[in-house]
This record gives C-alpha cells, sequence and structure tokens, in this order.
C-alpha cells in the first residue's frame, strides 16, 4: 500500500495535525475508511486474543490508540462534508455510514474483547492493579457500551440488531439530505422589489445575489434551517410573510423532499432496537446514559415549564393582536405576523435589537468579542494561520496558544453560508485532546452568517452573534479539554451536558464592557450607544415566543421515540396528526408559534444525534443559569473565575462523571431557580 500517496493513511506532519486538506481528495477519504476499519480491527483482535493478564497498558492503552487512520479519516470528511457537500461526498457518505454501524458492532458484539474488558475490571476489583480516577471511569464506560450494544443477545438476537444499525445509519443520511435540498428548494423568489420594504440596500443586494446564483431574476429568500425565519422580524409586506412562512413549514411535507416516510422508519425501527435490547421505548435507552438518567426526569421538566410558558405566549398574543388590530381593525394575528409585530413591540417598549445590526461587523465580532471573552477569562490568545488550508476556501485556521505563548491547540472558523452547506451551526474536533497520544487539540466553528453584498461589510443579526458565541463555547470545552484518554476528550460528555458550556459562553454577548469593544458602526467606529446597551442587557429575559417554540420541538422529540407506534401508518401519512395529537396532549398546541422545526425537518433528532435529547438544551440551561449566577458573584469576566470554570468544568470533559464535575465547581446541584426567572416563569 503506497502510504505516501494518501494523506490520511499517516499521521498529518501540518501544524497541529491539521487534515492536509490541499491535497485531499475523495478518493483517499473512501481508501482510507476501508484501510481504516481493518486496521483497528486487527488492533483490537490482538487485543483480544493477548493471553496476558490484563492491564491499564494492553487493554485501555491499547484500545485507545487503535483506529487512528479511521479517526483521522471520519474526523475529516464528516465537517467538509457537512459545511460543502458534493455529489460524491453525499455518495461516500451514504455508503460508508451502514459500514460504520457495521464496524461499531463488530466491535460492540465481540465477546473477547467484553472479556478482556470484564478481566481488568475483575482484577481491578480484587486489588491486583490499582485504576485511577481516569482509568476506572473510561473502564466502566466501555463496559455500558457493551451491555448496551447487545453483548449480551442471543445470536439471532444479535443479528438483528446489527440489521436495525445499518438500516438506521442508511436512513439517517437519507433524511439529512432531503432535508438539505429541501430547504434549498423552498428558498422564495420575489420579482417585485416592492415587497421587499423593510429591507436594507445591502439586505436586498444579498437576496439578489442568491437569485442571480440560482439562475433568477429578481430576489431569492433563503429559508434557514428553523420554522422561524430572519427576515420575518423586518419585511412589511403581509402576503410575501405568509409565502415565507408557509415555505418553511411545509418542508419535507409533499414531492420529491418528503421525508415523512423516512422519519416514520426511523422511529419505528429506534423503537424495535431498543425493545429488543431490554427497555420500553427508544427514550428510555438514550435517556439512561444521561445526567437525567430516566424518562420520568425529563418529563418532570419539560411538564413543569409548559403550563408557565403557554400562559407567557397567550399573554404576548394579545398585545401583539392589539398592535395588528390598531392599524388594521379586522385582522386577526397569523404565526406570520408574530416576529414583525413583537419586534415593533420590543423597539417601543424594551429593545429592537435589530437596530444592533450596523454595529455587527462579523471581524470585529469574532475578534473583539468571542476572542476576547475567551482571552479574559482562560489568557488564551488566537494567531491567524493563513498559510494552512481549512476544509472550504472560506474556512480560516487560527493558532491558540496559553498566556505564557505555549501553544494549545488550533481553531477552523467556517462563518457563511452556502447552499452546499447543511443549516444551523456546529462544532467538531478534527484532532482530540488526549495526553495518552500526545495531540493538542484542533476544533471547528462552522455557522450559517449571511455572507456580504460584494463591497459590503458582513453585518450580523443579534441571533447570529449569540450562536456564534454559544458555538465557540463548545469549541472552549475542545481546546481546554486536559484528559489522558482521547475518546473522553473535549465533548465527549452526556448530551444533556454538552451544551452547557456553550449556552454559559453566550452571557459574554451581554457583557457591558465587552460589548462596547465589539459592537461598533462598521461605517462611523462609533461604539454602541450606552442607552442601547443597557436596554439590551435589561431585556435579556427570554419571550415566550423564543421558549414555547423550543418547549414544543423538545416535546415533539419526546413523543416520537416514546410513543407506541403500532397504530401510525407506515407510509408517513399520519405524521402531521402524530404531530398535532403530540402537542394537544402535552398542552402546547397553541397555533401561533410553530415548533423550532416541525417533524418532517427536524434534523436534529432524526439525523443529527440528538434522538430523545432535544431537551438537553433546556436541561443544560438549568445548569447554564445556575453557573451565571455563580459568574456574577466571583468577579464576572475575570481570570479568576475563568480559571476555576475552566479547571473545575472544561478540563475534566467526559473522564469524569459530568455530575461530579458540577457538583465540585458549583458545590452543589444545580439550582432550577435561576432558570425559571430567565423565563419569567417566577411568581
Amino acid at each position: 500500500m503506497n502510504r505516501m500517496g494518501n494523506p490520511l493513511l499517516s499521521p498529518s506532519t501540518l501544524p497541529f495535525g491539521l487534515p492536509d486538506y490541499a491535497s485531499l481528495t475523495d478518493d483517499h477519504v473512501r481508501e482510507a475508511a476501508d484501510t481504516g476499519m481493518r486496521e483497528q480491527l486487527a488492533e483490537l483482535e490482538a487485543i483480544a486474543a493477548d493471553q496476558s493478564p490484563p492491564t491499564v497498558e494492553n487493554v485501555l492503552h491499547a484500545w485507545e490508540r487503535s483506529g487512528a487512520t479511521l479517526e483521522r479519516t471520519v474526523a475529516a470528511f464528516w465537517v467538509a462534508r457537512s459545511a460543502d457537500t458534493t455529489p460524491e461526498r453525499e455518495a461516500i457518505m451514504a455508503d460508508l455510514s451502514p459500514r460504520m454501524a457495521a464496524h461499531t458492532d463488530s466491535i460492540l458484539l465481540h465477546r473477547g474483547l467484553y472479556d478482556r474488558l470484564r478481566a481488568l475490571a475483575d482484577r481491578a476489583g480484587r486489588g491486583e492493579i490499582e485504576l485511577d480516577e481516569q482509568d476506572a471511569y473510561n473502564l466502566e464506560k466501555r463496559l455500558i457500551d457493551y451491555e448496551r450494544g447487545g453483548i449480551t443477545l442471543a445470536e439471532d438476537e444479535q443479528q438483528r440488531l446489527r440489521e436495525l444499525n445499518s438500516e438506521l445509519a442508511s436512513l439517517s443520511v437519507e433524511f439529512e439530505q432531503t432535508v438539505t435540498a429541501g430547504r434549498n428548494a423552498a428558498a422564495v423568489h420575489v420579482s417585485d422589489e416592492a415587497e421587499l420594504a423593510g429591507l436594507s440596500e445591502d439586505e436586498k443586494a444579498t437576496l439578489a445575489a442568491a437569485a442571480s446564483d440560482a439562475g433568477l431574476d429578481g430576489w431569492l429568500v433563503p429559508v434557514v434551517n428553523t420554522s422561524g425565519q430572519p427576515l420575518l422580524d423586518v419585511l412589511e409586506d403581509r402576503a410575501l410573510r405568509q409565502r415565507i412562512y408557509q415555505a418553511s413549514v411545509a418542508r419535507g411535507l409533499t414531492g420529491e423532499h418528503d421525508t415523512r416516510d423516512t422519519l416514520v422508519r426511523l422511529a419505528r425501527l429506534r423503537d424495535e432496537r431498543a425493545r429488543l435490547l431490554g427497555y420500553p421505548h427508544h427514550a428510555a435507552y438514550s435517556h439512561e446514559t444521561t445526567c437525567a438518567r430516566t424518562t420520568d426526569a425529563v418529563n418532570g421538566l419539560l411538564g413543569r415549564l409548559a403550563p408557565g410558558v403557554v400562559r407567557i405566549a397567550e399573554r404576548e398574543a394579545q398585545v401583539l393582536q392589539r398592535r395588528l388590530q390598531a392599524t388594521d381593525p379586522s385582522a386577526t394575528l397569523e404565526p406570520w405576523d408574530w416576529q414583525l409585530l413583537a419586534a415593533r413591540e420590543a423597539a417601543e417598549n424594551s429593545f429592537d435589537t435589530d437596530q444592533l445590526k450596523p454595529y455587527l461587523e462579523f471581524e470585529r465580532v469574532l475578534t473583539e468579542g468571542v476572542f476576547a471573552a475567551a482571552t479574559a477569562l482562560y489568557g488564551i490568545t488566537f494567531h491567524e494561520r493563513p498559510e494552512l488550508v481549512g476544509y472550504t476556501d472560506e474556512a480560516r485556521v487560527f493558532e491558540v496558544r496559553e498566556e505564557d505563548g505555549t501553544a494549545l491547540g488550533a481553531v477552523v472558523i467556517d462563518p457563511y453560508t452556502r447552499p452546499t452547506k447543511k443549516g444551523g451551526a456546529w462544532m467538531t474536533s478534527l484532532v482530540k485532546q488526549a495526553h495518552l497520544t500526545g495531540d493538542l487539540p484542533v476544533v471547528t466553528n462552522t455557522c450559517n452568517v449571511p455572507p456580504p453584498a460584494p463591497g459590503s461589510p458582513s453585518l450580523m443579526t443579534w441571533s447570529n452573534v449569540i450562536t456564534l458565541f454559544h458555538e465557540f463555547g463548545h469549541d472552549l470545552h475542545g481546546l481546554l479539554s486536559d484528559v489522558r484518554y482521547p475518546s473522553r476528550s473535549g465533548t465527549a460528555v452526556p448530551r444533556d451536558f454538552v451544551e452547557f458550556p456553550s449556552q454559559v459562553n453566550e452571557i459574554w454577548a451581554w457583557e457591558p464592557s465587552l460589548l462596547a469593544r465589539y459592537a461598533r458602526h462598521h461605517e462611523t467606529g462609533e461604539p454602541v450607544p450606552a442607552e442601547w446597551v443597557d436596554a439590551l442587557v435589561a431585556s435579556r429575559q427570554e419571550t415566550g415566543y423564543h421558549t414555547l417554540e423550543l418547549l414544543k420541538a423538545m416535546l415533539l422529540d419526546q413523543a416520537w421515540h416514546q410513543s407506541p407506534l403500532h397504530e401510525l401508518p407506515e407510509d408517513g401519512s399520519g405524521v402531521e396528526g402524530f404531530e398535532a395529537a403530540a402537542l394537544e396532549r402535552a398542552g402546547v398546541a397553541f397555533p401561533l408559534i410553530p415548533p423550532r422545526y416541525r417533524s418532517s425537518y427536524f434534523a436534529h433528532i432524526f439525523s443529527g444525534g440528538y434522538s430523545a435529547g432535544y431537551y438537553s438544551y433546556l436541561w443544560s440551561e438549568v445548569m447554564d443559569a445556575d453557573s451565571v449566577a455563580w459568574f456574577r458573584a466571583n468577579g464576572g469576566l475575570s481570570r479568576e473565575a475563568g480559571e476555576t470554570f475552566r479547571r473545575s468544568l472544561l478540563a475534566p470533559a467526559g473522564s469524569l462523571e459530568a455530575m461530579d464535575t458540577y457538583r465540585r465547581f458549583r458545590g452543589a446541584d444545580p439550582d432550577e431557580s435561576h432558570l425559571l426567572e430567565r423565563l419569567g416563569l417566577t411568581d
């Protein structure tokens, strides 16, 4: 095999082990994936066949060092395919996903490997060898993976499990590909400029460029991945708002981009797999390894919040109905009216964040906001390396250094939306920090900020700013990881803990001293007016709209993964009825606010790893709100507070039980009252 010709078959020689994207081809990915799977199975087989007494070195360390080629390949390919896909990359993903599922099954259903782990645990239990905290936790998690992976099933049941995992992997890729194509196809074409009243000239130029790229005259309004669409905040033409809203919420329900058959099949197969493994439903299987632990705990949190959140939304609707009738006495409030009227209400009675846009130029927000907050808290600094190539032409690589100048790792920033990029925003790890391997972390930050029109600056919405801070919180979790094992590095924590550091990082977007640095007018350089900052901070309490759209999506997720599905038609025709009944049953059917994601384009749960776990954002926000209270009492945006947070919560990553690290940091379980206050649910 000519390893010299394929940059993935050997460790990268670039700084920090950054993948050699300049020379990487799709053929390299195919070859390296094949080679990597063969290599790892051979390496693990050697561990299982070893007749010497099991030790940390010949079991845990050897295990963690296995599969290096496969790890490099999957990490490099996944983010490139998600951020800048092509038909060939989609074909690779469709081929690779079921094969990776089969590869994982080959490991988790290998009795010899399980016995080797069990023997190591038995030796430790007898006191023959000593395991430190990280060794013991890693061993415990590997044994749990085997027990949840079907090692105790009969042979015929294991075969059925393999079939289920393979089909689920293929269906997840199919769902994501169809959702992305449907999102692009849902863009709304506008031919009359008068319909765009409310938009700035720069915004219209961006839409005109999108139309030109699509081979159309006029303007093209792209649809983002959520139900709510940003331009509904400002568009004055009610008919156009209705067209955009309906194009958004109708995605995945008809035609070539219909996802309903796929999602029903996914839900049914997940349910079958859970029952095969001894669980009542997929949610119980999913929740077992989270901080919540049980379905009752998840349902309890969602159920406690639902009535109060609906009441807040109903009160907001009454205010907006009166505002609408002030200009049109016969009009009835509709979902496509909400965002515009709420923005106007905020402009008069609290603060309209749309006023900030001329002050939110991307480059300054990144360097004087996101990076500056990390420096103030953790002492780390960021230095662009333009000679290093990211996974797209628009991606930029920054070296990250400790306060004393030593190298810490690197971050790859890819901010702008494009038709080849999937929706939303995300962080990944290209290289995982680990003392065992000596690797420094390389993380990515991929967002969907609208690109600037030619010759214009990239101006962000306030929502874009919060998203950038949020995703960088994930980056910090990866960069500041300080663990032994790569499998326990960075964001390798329970799903309902992983959003916690990212949500905490959002608070610095609101920090007045930082706002004065990064929020400056893109033409004059003047800082955002101080009274605006005060009004912005005062308006931070979540609205009923935002909380209810999230809560509806969380409840839909639980419905799909807790409900018996035998009465649901297999062809997908019952999806809309199932969705409506689930929201009605949960007491959140309020029609003026759609779920943040309807089932037909809910990629988080049907292709993104959040199945039965979308509640995680809310569970993590309990810890987030409690931690914000701690920061306020302990110096705020300061090195001392940052160092405590870093060493207590970010550095341990997934090497210890997540809630134990939280209790060590806070001295107690998180106090839910801080979240209730943020949501406006205190009496």
